[in-house]
């Protein structure tokens, strides 16, 4: 079994990675009134529960109005 030691370089952009794309995700369901499906309630908690990554793409695949 690795030590944490040894997975902080891959880890440290991933949990980056995954903080920016939740605080655009959140910032764009707070801003826009439409969804392709769903209420901005439904993408909130999707978002927020499915915070590691999954919950994001989701919106951004199926919840994202297109401009």
């Amino acid at each position: 079994m690795p030590d944490v030691k040894e997975l902080l370089p891959i880890l440290i952009p991933l949990i980056i990675v995954q903080f920016i794309l939740l605080g655009y995700v959140m910032h764009h369901i707070f801003t826009h009134k439409t969804y392709k499906r769903g209420s901005r309630a439904l993408w909130v908690v999707v978002c927020i529960i499915g915070m590691e990554f999954i919950g994001p793409v989701i919106y951004l695949l199926l919840g994202k109005e297109d401009a």
